[in-house]
């Protein structure tokens, strides 16, 4: 078999074209410690604080203690595989997430990877999970409210587009189904919503996606899940990657709702890192740059300034308690980060008050800045009903001979609490809201059962929609109440046609 000179010529010349004489040049290191999630290694001179670095098996890590002899790597996936000895390199690029459009309606885990089994999610874009938050002067003062549908909350501790407010109290006392439900009451109101869910059990996190995707708020939000089931760095890093995907949306001008479901377990996760990586323990053992972890997190939201698109990112970070205890170390501090708290009392959630929020203890920094002014009209004094009644009910206890207006005081508060009993996932409108507190503030209420209260209150928002629509528009539109009597005259007609229990129980028994 001859070869013609020609074709080897030819074939040489082919391998000469396609040479590169480029040489690529990798910063490699050596595994000298693995287990618990996290890696050491040495060799990796110029590795910059958080930065991404892949294992010989495909897993990747981030670089958290930068050391004179070693760097510790939290592992950020399945650590069985990384052996002592195995390769590790640099990839240049700081720890990041893929953020856009394509995210809504997704269920990721913290790398933005999708775990809801529908298919890949096609963006190109990616933001670092951690940024310095925006400084002073590209900020603007918190002035438009954010409805949470909850009757209690838009009326004694107000929220507006940019703030953060802390969600605290014990364990099965609604903190959750309030975030849900603030989510749920977003549709239509073009707001971007994130929800992190931190160290739950999958079970848990499904069920919270499946109830929102049944009231239709999978299409405007973002679910990052890191379970109880994932290792340290997953949780850990959760609240910043759901903090990433949020600017971008923030930063487009566009208003973003994010909720941290919670940063307790986030700090607990960060406190197993931090003694494994071997870094000194402080007060109840967590780290002492703990503030800084959650301060650095809370700090990103805000509402920008007009020359950088207007946007807002809103955070209701969630805080664990131990039987009610807010002056623990990890509750103190989220407290003095955010701008106000909603305090949830377990003794209320299991007497039926629920939401089981605690008026005394709750505030809004930002108060009634963040709230329509009919609301503030309705709503002025209830937080001083709230405390008169709890402090005349207390009283009332050791004795039975209580004068006309004290017993009257009693019924206007225990109409006054039942009126602010709300229902899981059933948010109210603005308008509608203002008009239950308008009713109660001007006495409409005051003779109507207790049990009827409840029934009082849905058939009101019912006869308002039929027959006064109207109304509910301005009040929507304007942001006021209407002007004239219009309103107390509607209220007033359906007081004198709504029948109690009692006078329908008559009525039955006259037929």
């Amino acid at each position: 078999m001859s070869i013609k000179t020609e074709e080897i010529s030819s074939l040489i010349k082919k391998q000469l074209a396609n040479y590169q004489d480029q040489v690529s040049v990798e910063e490699t290191g050596t595994v000298t410690y693995v287990g618990d999630g996290v890696a050491r290694a040495d060799g990796l001179e110029n590795a910059m604080a958080g930065e991404l670095l892949e294992f010989s098996n495909g897993v990747y890590g981030m670089a958290q203690n930068l050391e004179s002899n070693d760097v510790g790597i939290v592992i950020l996936g399945d650590f069985t595989g990384i052996r002592e000895g195995d390769t590790v390199k640099r990839t240049g690029r700081i720890m990041e997430v893929p953020v856009g459009d394509a995210l809504l309606g997704r269920v990721v885990d913290p790398l933005g990877r999708p775990i809801d089994g529908l298919g890949e999610i096609k963006t190109d874009k990616t933001r670092p999970i951690e940024r310095k938050a925006p400084g002073v002067m590209e900020r603007k003062s918190v002035s438009e409210p954010l409805q949470t549908g909850i009757k209690v909350i838009d009326a004694l501790v107000p929220i507006g587009r940019g703030q953060r407010e802390l969600i605290i109290g014990d364990r099965k006392t609604g903190k959750t189904a309030i975030a849900l439900d603030t989510i749920i009451n977003q549709k239509d109101k073009d707001v971007i919503c994130i929800y992190v869910a931190i160290g739950q059990k999958e079970s848990t996190v499904r069920a919270n996606v499946e109830t929102l995707r049944k009231f239709g708020a999978m299409d405007y939000t973002i679910v990052v899940s890191a379970s109880a089931s994932n290792p340290a760095p997953m949780l850990y890093i959760a609240p910043y990657a759901g903090a990433a995907m949020g600017e971008e949306f923030m930063f487009g001008g566009k208003d973003v709702l994010i909720v941290y479901d919670d940063l307790s377990k986030q700090a607990d996760a960060y406190r197993e890192l931090s003694l494994i990586l071997r870094r000194p323990p402080g007060r109840e053992a967590y780290p002492g740059d703990i503030f800084y972890t959650h301060s650095r997190l809370l700090e990103r939201a805000a509402r920008l300034s007009d020359d950088l698109g207007g946007g807002s990112m809103t955070a209701l970070p969630i805080i664990q308690t131990q039987a009610g205890d807010v002056s623990a170390y990890i509750p103190t501090n989220v407290i003095s980060i955010t701008d106000g708290q909603i305090f949830l009392d377990a003794d209320e959630f299991y007497a039926g008050q629920r939401p089981a929020i605690d008026a005394g203890t709750s505030v809004s920094r930002v108060g009634g800045d963040a709230q329509i002014k009919a609301m503030k009209k309705v709503a002025g004094t209830l937080r001083l009903d709230i405390a008169s009644y709890n402090e005349l009910a207390s009283f009332a206890q050791f004795g039975s001979d209580l004068d006309d207006a004290t017993q009257a005081k009693l019924a206007r508060g225990q109409r006054t609490m039942e009126v602010l009993k709300q229902g899981l996932h059933q948010p109210q409108s603005a308008a509608q809201q203002v008009v239950t507190l308008y009713a109660l503030s001007h006495g409409f209420i005051d003779k109507i059962p207790l049990d009827d209260v409840q029934r009082y209150e849905s058939e009101l928002a019912a006869y308002m929609h039929a027959n006064h629509q109207d109304l509910y528009d301005d009040i929507t539109k304007t942001g006021k109440l209407p002007e004239g009597d219009s309103l107390q005259n509607a209220v007033a007609d359906f007081s004198k046609s709504f029948q109690t229990s009692d006078s329908q129980k008559k009525a039955a028994a006259n037929k």
